[in-house]
C-alpha cells in the first residue's frame, strides 16, 4: 500500500488498489486505520501536522496514540466519538477534539472518518484531520468534563469493554481502584466514594475522590474506618456492603431516624459533599462481597436513573472480579515473603571477613523464585559460599531451590570435599531424586592460611562468573573452574580453581537477573557489573550491593536477583604480594 505525499513508497500489511496515491492526491492530513483500529498507513500531511513520521505511526493504536482531552490525558474509548464512528462502520464529522503531537503538545483539530477497504478482503478507515474550525477559545473546561446527552447504548458498551481491560490488567488493589475511579468520573459523576470489607470484617472508607477545575481531588478527611454493619439495617449503604443490589439515595433517605451508626456517617458524608444524587452498588467478589461504590452528583445536574443503575452494577461486578483477582496475588505474595524468609539463610559469622547478602524479587511473580545464596561454616574449617539459580520464578522454583539447597548442605557437610567433588555428587542426586529440570550454581570455600592470607576455591556449573574487585583498582570476572549446569544427564569432570585473594579485595556473587536484559548481549550487563563495582570498591560493603542492585540491575529484567558479596581482612605485613592463580 501506498499512501504518501513525498512520493515514497512504504510497505504495509495491505495493498489497497483503490488507495494508491489517494494521501498524495489530498490536500490534508490523512491516516488509515486497517479493522483493529491500527494505523496502516499515513500521507506526508499527516506526518507534518502530527510531528510524527510514518514509522512512529504505522501499526500504533490510532487512539491510544493520538486522542486526548484538553488536559493532555487519554480519552475513554467510550467517549470518543470518532472511535464510535469507526466501530459502527460508519462515516462521522467532529470538531474541536484534541490530539497528541509526536513532541508531547496538543492539537486541537477536526475529523472525519469513513469506512473504506484497504485490501481485497479487508476493511479499514480513512481518517482526515485539519485544523480549519470555528474559533473555539470560549469553550470552557467543563463543557468538555461533563456529557450533555446520555450514554447510548454503544456508549455504555464499549464503557464496560475498557473496565474489563483496563481492571484485569493489574493485580494492585490501590492501582485498580484508581484506574476505576478515572474511568466513571466524570463521565458518570462528579463524587466518588470507595468503601472496603477488610479480611477481618470491618469496613474502611479507603477513598474519596471529587473532581473540581479538572481534575480529581482526593478528600482524606472524610475517609477512615467506618461504624460496624447491622444485619437489620435497610440503607442503601448498609445493603449495598451484604451484597444487595443497587439503589439509588439522595440526602432525603438519611433525614429520618437513623437506624445504625453508619447511616449517620452517611447522612455526614451528603452534607459535606452536596451531592444531591448517589447510586451505591456492591463490588461482589467470586465467594464475598468486597465493599461497595458510591457515585455522587453535587456540581452536575440530573438524578441517577434506572439505566445508570444498571450500567453501575454491570461495572462494580466486573470490577468486584478485579479486586477478587488482586486479593488472591497479594495473599499468595504473603505466603511467599514468609516462605523466603524461611529460605534464605542467615549469614555465618566469620572472623576478620566481612559478609552481606541481597535478594530482590522477580517484579511480576511471586515474592520468591529460583534464585538463592547459602553460606556456613564446614566442620574442617573453611565456610561454604554459594550462589545458584533453578530454572523459573515462582513458586515451584523456589520449591527446587529449597531442595537443591538442604541437599548441597548435606553433601558439603558430610563429605567435605572439594567444591568440584561435592557438585559431582550433587548432579547426580538431582537426576534420580527431584524433578527439578536445571540449576545453576557457583560453589565455593574461603578460609585463611597461617600466614594471614585467604583463599578462595571454587568450581562454576554453568552461572555467571563471581566479580574480584580489589582496593587497587582491579576488576575482573573469575573465569577458571568452569563447567556445564547441573541437571542435563551427563557427568562431567568438574574442576576447581584457586586463588589468593588479595588484602581488603572483594568479591561478588550474583544471579543473571542482576545483569541480563532481553534485548542485549550478557556481555554489557557484565561490564556494566564491572564499571560500577569498581567504582563502589573502597566503600561499605552493603552500600556497594545495594548500588548495584539500583544501578546495574536492567529495567526490562523480570527475573529474580541474589547476590553474596565478602570482603577479606587487610593484611597482617605489606608484603606487596599479588595475588596467584592455579587451576
Amino acid at each position: 500500500m501506498r499512501v504518501s505525499g513525498s512520493g515514497a513508497e512504504r510497505p504495509t500489511g495491505h495493498s489497497p488498489q483503490p488507495l494508491r496515491g489517494l494521501g498524495a492526491a489530498l490536500d490534508v492530513a490523512m491516516y488509515v486505520l486497517d479493522a483493529q483500529g491500527r494505523i496502516v498507513d499515513a500521507n506526508a500531511q499527516a506526518e507534518k501536522l502530527l510531528a510524527r513520521s510514518a514509522e512512529e505511526l504505522v501499526d500504533q493504536d490510532a487512539h491510544d496514540l493520538l486522542r486526548r482531552n484538553s488536559r493532555g490525558e487519554t480519552v475513554p474509548r467510550a467517549q470518543c466519538s470518532l472511535m464510535q464512528a469507526f466501530l459502527t462502520n460508519r462515516t462521522a464529522h467532529g470538531a474541536q477534539d484534541w490530539f497528541e503531537r509526536g513532541d508531547g503538545s496538543l492539537l486541537e483539530l477536526s475529523w472525519t472518518v469513513t469506512p473504506c477497504r484497504i485490501g481485497e478482503d479487508a476493511q479499514g478507515a480513512v481518517v482526515l484531520i485539519h485544523k480549519e474550525r470555528p474559533d473555539t477559545s470560549t469553550i470552557t473546561a467543563a463543557q468538555d468534563d461533563f456529557p450533555s446527552t446520555p450514554l447510548t447504548e454503544l456508549d455504555r458498551l464499549a464503557l464496560l469493554a475498557e473496565t474489563t481491560t483496563t481492571l484485569t490488567s493489574t493485580l494492585d488493589v490501590d492501582d485498580a481502584l484508581d484506574r476505576l475511579v478515572r474511568l466513571v468520573v466524570p463521565l458518570l459523576a462528579d463524587w466518588a466514594v470507595i468503601d472496603l470489607i477488610t479480611e477481618g470484617g470491618d469496613v474502611r472508607r479507603i477513598a474519596v475522590y471529587h473532581y473540581e477545575d479538572g481534575s480529581l481531588v482526593r478528600k482524606e478527611s472524610l475517609e477512615g474506618r467506618m461504624p460496624p454493619v447491622p444485619q437489620e439495617s435497610s440503607m442503601p449503604l448498609s445493603r449495598a456492603l451484604r451484597g444487595v443490589s443497587a439503589t439509588v439515595a439522595g440526602p432525603q433517605t438519611y433525614q429520618g431516624p437513623p437506624d445504625s451508626r453508619v447511616a449517620v456517617v452517611q447522612r455526614e458524608m451528603f452534607e459535606a459533599t452536596g451531592i444531591h444524587s448517589a447510586a451505591i452498588a456492591p463490588f461482589r467478589g467470586p465467594r464475598e462481597v468486597l465493599g461497595a461504590l458510591t457515585l455522587g452528583r453535587a456540581d452536575r445536574a440530573g438524578e441517577f436513573d434506572a439505566g445508570e443503575l444498571s450500567l453501575l452494577e454491570d461495572i462494580t461486578r466486573r470490577a468486584g472480579l478485579a479486586l477478587s483477582n488482586a486479593h488472591l496475588y497479594q495473599q499468595q505474595r504473603r505466603v511467599s515473603e514468609t516462605m523466603q524468609r524461611h529460605l534464605l539463610p542467615q549469614l555465618p559469622s566469620v572472623t576478620g571477613v566481612e559478609m552481606t547478602a541481597r535478594y530482590l524479587a522477580a517484579p511480576n511473580a511471586s515474592q520468591v523464585g529460583g534464585d538463592w545464596y547459602d553460606a556456613f561454616v564446614l566442620p574442617d574449617g573453611p565456610t561454604a559460599l554459594v550462589i545458584g539459580d533453578v530454572v523459573g520464578h515462582d513458586l515451584d522454583a523456589a520449591a527446587g531451590m529449597a531442595q537443591v539447597r538442604n541437599m548441597l548442605r548435606a553433601l558439603a557437610w558430610s563429605h567435605q570435599e572439594r567444591p568440584a567433588a561435592i557438585l559431582e555428587r550433587l548432579d547426580r542426586a538431582l537426576l534420580h531424586l527431584t524433578d527439578i529440570s536445571m540449576a545453576t550454581i557457583v560453589f565455593a570455600h574461603v578460609e585463611g592460611t597461617d600466614d594471614g592470607q585467604w583463599l578462595l576455591r571454587w568450581t562454576n556449573a554453568g552461572h555467571p562468573p563471581p566479580l574480584l574487585v580489589t582496593p587497587d583498582g582491579e576488576a575482573r570476572f573469575l573465569e577458571y573452574g568452569h563447567g556445564i549446569l547441573l541437571g542435563t544427564g551427563v557427568a562431567p569432570d568438574r574442576n576447581d580453581a584457586v586463588i589468593t585473594l588479595p588484602p581488603l579485595s572483594t568479591v561478588v556473587f550474583y544471579t543473571d537477573g542482576l545483569v541480563e536484559s532481553p534485548g542485549e548481549s550478557i556481555d554489557v550487563g557484565l561490564a556494566k557489573l564491572r564499571e560500577h563495582a569498581l567504582a563502589l570498591a573502597q566503600g561499605p560493603l552493603g552500600v556497594l550491593c545495594d548500588r548495584l542492585l539500583e544501578s546495574v540491575r536492567p529495567d526490562d529484567n523480570s527475573d529474580d536477583v541474589a547476590m553474596l558479596a565478602f570482603r577479606v581482612p587487610a593484611a597482617p605485613s605489606a608484603d606487596g604480594a599479588k595475588p596467584a592463580l592455579a587451576v
